[in-house]
């Protein structure tokens, strides 16, 4: 009988440690809905202790989302476990996630702490946490570099305090598969009680090996696989959901353990992360990339063409790639919008289907055909909006290689237009000049990224963009078959957050966490 392996998915909270990741309470709370959808085991929504906007976004997962256990992390400290049950406290299933380092190296510079006050203070987080949840997740930070005897000591001690989850960490992405193996192996077989637990491991992506060594643990014992959508994370990242996943799904021969993901939900979930976090996939990006499922070489299409199995491993269909069937024009009705976009897995409440609606006749009036992945877009970039307090009225620009970029731009502001104009070293330049005088503010851009959505001449065009303003960034994102438009509507986007008090919000209260 094969085993069954838990699937912990911590894109919410280790994955929006990523640097320059922006999500609000309600992109994090679609996000969550999305991984109910793919049957998360476990969604790690977040360290609430970290800041007010994380306790809400924790507390709002908690209350809504239904299905996979809702897990917050907390330091080995009584406030970070206090604050951690109250965000829970909705929950249908909660798992508070305690941790505290256990390699020399942390526990001297770090941590300043003898082994004997870490293993008191590991024992207390794990019996209060009790006091809240009987589901309760120890980590050991560092672990790969701890010393074996000591871990073993300190995971024993866990498990009698309670401790239902013992995480392994490979905090800084440095051991190595066979290596991993050995020490899930060797956990096993000294640590008292750990068969009445769940092994779980955390791979960061340091060297390129958080996946390998995520399975070679699979293999060697471990029930749990913590790893986040994409593979995003702190530096290099975790490892990569999709890639864990298909690994057990296509190796199953080799590897012996299933999940209970539903791998037909992977793709969405990867391009609503993506979209989200403003960090696009790239097109090599095993699974979800462009060209994952691409064959430009003469042999293997002919191959393919032939038979399937000769150069593709898996079929598109089973992670949910979409075969961008042109299916909606400017004359559908909202009848077969709404269908469309519920076949595409989109359950919107009325007033974002409205919205949505509406977005989808302005772009339809540029381009002829609207593809799956144009709907997908527009949803993930325009039914996640906040409220605008500026919103885009109009724009012209008069650009030229031998000329100086020149742009006007209407805005409005609790129904007042408000019109300006600016010059600058491109046409971009020129408009967003021409944005920041009509808003009366300035920003300095710090990053900006066009793609196409979809291919031909009339893609939509996504702009993402961060910009810094006394000391804090905000970031905001845009679509329109007009890529200077995608950016205006970035730009405002980003504007509107500096004023609703909306920064991308740095967890220095998380800093070296597993």
């Amino acid at each position: 009988m094969e085993r069954r392996v838990l699937i912990f998915d911590t894109t919410l909270r280790d994955g929006e440690q990523s640097p320059g990741v922006s999500l609000t309470p309600a992109e994090k709370l679609e996000i969550a809905r999305q991984l109910a959808r793919l049957r998360a085991d476990v969604i790690e929504a977040g360290f609430p202790v970290a800041s007010p906007g994380d306790f809400e976004a924790v507390k709002a997962i908690a209350r809504e989302v239904r299905g996979p256990v809702i897990c917050a992390l907390a330091r080995a400290n009584p406030v970070d476990i206090d604050r951690a049950a109250e965000a829970l406290a909705g929950a249908e299933r909660k798992r508070i996630h305690t941790f505290i380092a256990s390699s020399d190296v942390h526990m001297k510079y770090k941590l300043r702490k003898e082994p004997r006050e870490v293993m008191e203070a590991a024992v207390a987080a794990v019996k209060r946490a009790r006091q809240y949840t009987e589901d309760v997740e120890f980590s050991a930070e560092d672990a790969t570099r701890s010393r074996p005897d000591f871990l073993c000591s300190l995971f024993r001690a866990a498990i009698e305090a309670g401790a239902s989850t013992i995480n392994v960490p490979d905090t800084v992405g440095y051991t190595t598969p066979r290596e991993f193996a050995e020490l899930i192996r060797f956990l096993r077989e000294n640590v008292p009680g750990i068969d009445r637990v769940v092994i779980s491991v955390h791979c960061h992506d340091d060297l390129g090996l958080a996946v390998a060594n995520s399975l070679a643990a699979v293999e060697a014992g471990a029930g749990q696989v913590e790893c986040a959508v994409n593979g995003i994370g702190e530096r290099a990242g975790n490892a990569s959901l999709e890639e864990v996943v298909m690994a057990l799904k296509v190796r199953q021969d080799a590897l012996g353990a299933l999940t209970g993901i539903a791998t037909e939900q992977i793709y969405r979930t990867s391009r609503l992360v993506a979209t989200l976090t403003g960090m696009p996939v790239p097109p090599n990006k095993a699974v979800v990339g462009a060209n994952a499922f691409a064959h430009e070489s003469g042999i293997h299409q002919d191959g393919v063409l032939k038979e399937r199995t000769t150069y593709e491993i898996m079929r598109p269909e089973d992670v949910g790639v979409p075969a961008g069937r042109l299916v909606l024009g400017k004359h559908s009705g909202r009848h077969a919008f709404r269908e469309r976009l519920l076949a595409l897995g989109y359950q919107l409440r009325e007033e974002d289907v409205e919205k949505a609606f509406a977005r989808f006749k302005e772009m339809a009036d540029r381009k002829k055909d609207i593809s799956d992945r144009d709907l997908e877009a527009l949803v993930e970039n325009e039914v996640l909006k906040e409220p605008e307090v500026w919103s885009l009225d109009c724009f012209q620009v008069s650009t030229g290689n031998r000329s100086l970029p020149t742009a006007t731009v209407s805005l409005v502001k609790n129904g007042q237009v408000v019109q300006e104009a600016a010059c600058g070293d491109g046409p971009v330049d020129a408009l967003l000049r021409a944005v920041e005088r009509a808003v009366g503010a300035d920003f300095h851009l710090l990053e900006f990224s066009l793609k196409a959505v979809t291919g031909g001449k009339d893609a939509l065009g996504e702009a993402a963009v961060r910009v810094e303003r006394d000391g804090a960034v905000y970031s905001g994102r845009g679509l329109s078959t007009d890529v200077l438009e995608a950016t205006v509507r970035a730009y405002l986007q980003a504007v509107n957050r500096w004023l609703s008090g909306m920064p991308v919000r740095r967890q220095v209260a998380a800093a070296g966490v597993d």
